[in-house]
């Protein structure tokens, strides 16, 4: 099996786009919510994966759908107002991402369905009962097959700079994802013979003083937990890990095309377009209850050499020819 491979463990087949869209009601307008944790403008992309998703299946805004999208801008503290003002708009559905977001709207509601997308750990988290069987108003998309994940990611930066001995931790503690990530990187250094470096964000303002302890402890690299706010500084993130010169690892391919070192994740894209899917089935009949939740089936390692220039730092060949792309 492909190293990058992971068999979906529930749902998948379940779940597969029908050939064909089903025609709809003539005149029939249905109304959902979209709610995001992130940028309206920086997730473009991921927006357009969504749309072109329902499009195939037979919806189309403006002819038989209406999408109210909400995005946070990274103030997950708004998520709870966002949520509430979908439902008081009387949306059918709520597509909610990542777990911020998607945490948000089920503390909003236990009845309107919810498909939420990028969620790490759902059951851990109490937004479904299992994933083969979610049992409540949740289904969707996970992160990934597990918090592991993260422990891979970790395993990858020890690899790419075999010397390193203390690794800095970037978490945001307003995402309820990353303390189980956290957890899991800590086991995974004690297997490595890593020390690491705690420390948090909750905002840009925040970055300055981390990467200032980070050269006070004088870490060798950093590790950048996945995160939407964080993610629209991703282009201040990799200027200030170069300066300090310090090979980074994060979880999204576009922090590694804004200047990161590398990045090991799910795919996004097809997510958001697989999650049309999820919509299509409930807005047709289907209880999120009865749906299985969906695992990433492919994970990819990006790497960016002219930042390992920058840094002074040769890439292993092994990770080389293992990289999906290589900027």
């Amino acid at each position: 099996m492909d190293r990058r491979a992971f068999l979906t463990l529930v749902g998948g087949s379940v779940l597969a786009a029908p050939l064909a869209a089903e025609t709809q009601p003539a005149g029939t307008v249905r109304r959902i919510g979209y709610l995001a944790a992130g940028s309206a403008k920086v997730n473009v992309n991921y927006v357009d994966a969504f749309r072109q998703g329902l499009r195939e299946l037979g919806w189309v805004e403006g002819q038989n759908i209406v999408v109210e999208y909400r995005h946070a801008e990274g103030r997950f503290d708004r998520l709870p107002d966002l949520a509430a003002e979908l439902i008081r708009l009387r949306v059918e559905l709520i597509f909610a991402t990542p777990t911020p977001a998607a945490v948000a709207a089920r503390n909003a509601t236990r009845t309107i369905p919810i498909v939420m997308r990028g969620v790490g750990d759902p059951v851990e988290l109490g937004l479904i009962e299992s994933l083969a069987r979610p049992g409540g108003n949740v289904t969707g998309l996970s992160y990934s097959v597990g918090m592991e994940t993260f422990g891979k990611s970790l395993e990858l930066l020890k690899e790419a700079v075999p010397k390193v001995r203390r690794v800095a931790i970037l978490s945001n503690p307003d995402n309820p994802a990353h303390a189980r990530a956290v957890d899991t990187l800590k086991g995974t250094a004690r297997s490595l013979a890593l020390q690491l470096q705690l420390l948090q964000a909750r905002g840009p303002d925040a970055l300055d003083g981390a990467f200032a302890a980070m050269a006070k402890e004088r870490v060798g690299a950093l590790f950048v937990v996945a995160d939407s706010m964080l993610f629209l500084h991703r282009a201040r993130l990799a200027d200030l890990a170069v300066k300090g010169r310090l090979p980074s690892m994060h979880g999204y391919r576009e922090d590694v095309e804004a200047g990161g070192l590398m990045s090991y994740g799910p795919s996004f894209v097809p997510q958001f377009k697989q999650s049309a899917v999820y919509v299509d089935k409930i807005l047709k009949g289907a209880r999120p209850a009865d749906l299985p939740v969906e695992q990433p089936t492919k994970f990819e390692l990006v790497i960016n050499l002219k930042t390992a220039k920058a840094l002074g730092l040769t890439i292993p060949q092994s990770l080389l020819v293992r990289a999906d792309e290589i900027i």
